[in-house]
């Protein structure tokens, strides 16, 4: 059994579509960012940098294994399964390429989108248009990388699963904002289309349920 700490994030709902893919048993545990549950001694004992998601891993040798940062939880439960992570040196290294541009570039980039269109205090166009245009910039690269190509590295994979919570979650705000831009990363819309029609991704991107 995992215990899944997490909440409607991104972050969060790339480690429930992964359980729901590989099949493993997992038990949500719900970290309310609202109301700095991410705060609570509980869970800064879990993960002493106050994120979600984390997970703890009750079927491995030796007792509990609790991990934090969601691209370490996804490469463990990928080599755990044996799923979704290729074991030929080349597969392995181009799933591995677009796992770590979405961990430097998609999600902290989209972040700040987010955080300056809907959180800051004051809105600064300069930010707010900097951040939207690296933004676009970043998933165009996506969209190369995708042209020719059913998923990010040939096959489904934790690239995938990482990348997509992030960029369904942006596809719609960026439309209507830059929808002249957006219009131009059409194989980036097939595969959202490609990878939200999945039973599993589905599952898994209603998790925690009823927040």
């Amino acid at each position: 059994m995992i215990d899944l700490y997490t909440w409607t994030t991104p972050n969060g709902r790339k480690i429930s579509v992964m359980l729901e893919e590989v099949g493993l048993p997992y038990k949500v545990i719900p970290v309310n960012l609202q109301k700095d549950e991410q705060s609570t001694p509980e869970f800064t004992a879990l993960n002493p940098n106050r994120k979600i998601p984390a997970i703890v891993d009750h079927d491995v040798p030796g007792g509990p294994l609790t991990i934090f940062e969601s691209g370490a939880i996804l490469v463990h439960l990928a080599e755990k399964t044996g799923q979704l992570l290729p074991r030929d040196v080349r597969g392995r290294a181009a799933v591995m390429q677009w796992l770590m541009y979405q961990m430097s570039h998609v999600g902290p980039i989209i972040g700040q989108v987010g955080h300056f269109v809907n959180q800051a205090p004051e809105k600064i166009p300069y930010a707010i248009q900097r951040f939207m245009n690296e933004s676009v910039r970043i998933i165009g690269v996506l969209n190369t990388g995708l042209a020719g190509h059913e998923y990010l590295a040939g096959d489904y994979s934790i690239a995938d699963i990482a990348t997509y919570p992030w960029v369904v979650a942006a596809w719609g705000p960026f439309q209507s904002m830059m929808p002249e831009k957006v219009g131009e990363l059409g194989d980036v819309k097939r595969w959202l289309d490609t990878v939200g029609a999945r039973p599993a991704v589905q599952r898994g991107m209603a998790v925690p349920a009823g927040s």
